[in-house]
């Protein structure tokens, strides 16, 4: 896998300007799906094996580094090992969408308060489930987000299209939307997403100095993160972005963020060995 072999021109110049001026770099990346692979049981999808090394390999030479997830905060250090992991001194989490903030530098968390809405919608979630004949589907309680797991059963990818109206109408009645996902329906507040949660991190003093910002996502929705990216890179200034798919496969109904991706990498193992290809040309000063 070679490390300069890139699908687009956008991408090439992001690459050009992560090695020429890495200290000016922002590196953001989904958790489940790029970092982890996707399993069953989504309280066991643990960080890849060197996931968590390689990016604290990269920290010190980047401007920042940051996870931007749907999980809580809390559920994303539990299964990414990062609390205290070398390197990743100043790794930033953004979870649930960047709703819930943590900082390893100051080991704080900080949240507003859940909508309302997610409260009330849970026991109707359940209900739904079993008027659809769905009760072996399994229900995650975020606490600001429901996501409700289909892999489980016989035949998911049909599951989901039967639950899918009938779920976002359920939303709708409490104030949230649906976002569908790999064999997953999580329901949230409007608002909440990653394009948003990146906006808002790129606005902040202390990274008035990226100039260059690379996101790896893998599903639906990363499509508001690489808007994000794109809205940046094509804005006024000199600035930079490499957009980076995981798991592609343009069969699936994630194809348009893999047609969007300026690479593509068949997983979450392909992924840790790009980035450690890059942490070894940063370390060389060499491509």
């Amino acid at each position: 896998m070679a490390l300069c072999r890139l699908d687009t021109a956008d991408g090439r110049a992001g690459l050009d300007r992560v090695l020429a001026e890495p200290h000016r770099v922002l590196l953001a990346t989904d958790f489940d799906g790029v970092l982890a692979p996707i399993v069953d049981d989504p309280a066991a999808a643990w960080a890849e094996a060197g996931a968590t090394d390689v990016l604290g390999r990269l920290a010190p030479s980047l401007g920042a580094v940051v996870v931007v997830t749907g999980r809580p905060v809390a559920e994303a250090l539990r299964l990414g090992g990062f609390e205290s992991a070398p390197g990743l001194d100043h790794l930033r989490i953004l979870g649930q969408y960047g709703v819930e903030q943590w900082a390893a530098a100051t080991g704080a968390a900080t949240a507003p308060p859940a909508h309302p809405g997610i409260e009330r919608a849970r026991a109707a979630v359940v209900d739904l489930l079993v008027a659809q004949g769905l009760d072996g589907a399994h229900l995650e309680d975020k606490g600001r987000a429901l996501g409700v797991h289909l892999r489980r059963l016989p035949a998911p990818e049909g599951a989901m299209e039967r639950l899918q109206a009938p779920l976002s109408a359920l939303a709708a009645d409490h104030d949230l939307i649906v976002e569908p996902g790999k064999l997953v329906l999580e329901l949230r507040a409007p608002g909440m997403d990653k394009g948003a949660a990146l906006d808002a991190l790129l606005a902040e003093r202390e990274l008035a100095e990226v100039t260059t910002v690379v996101y790896a996502g893998d599903d639906l929705g990363d499509l508001a993160a690489f808007d994000a990216v794109e809205r940046f890179r094509g804005g006024d200034g000199d600035f930079a972005g490499l957009l980076i798919g995981v798991g592609g496969n343009p069969a699936d109904d994630r194809h348009e963020l893999m047609a969007r991706a300026d690479l593509v990498l068949d997983s979450p193992a392909a992924l840790v060995g790009w980035l450690g290809q890059l942490a070894d040309a940063l370390a060389g000063g060499r491509v």
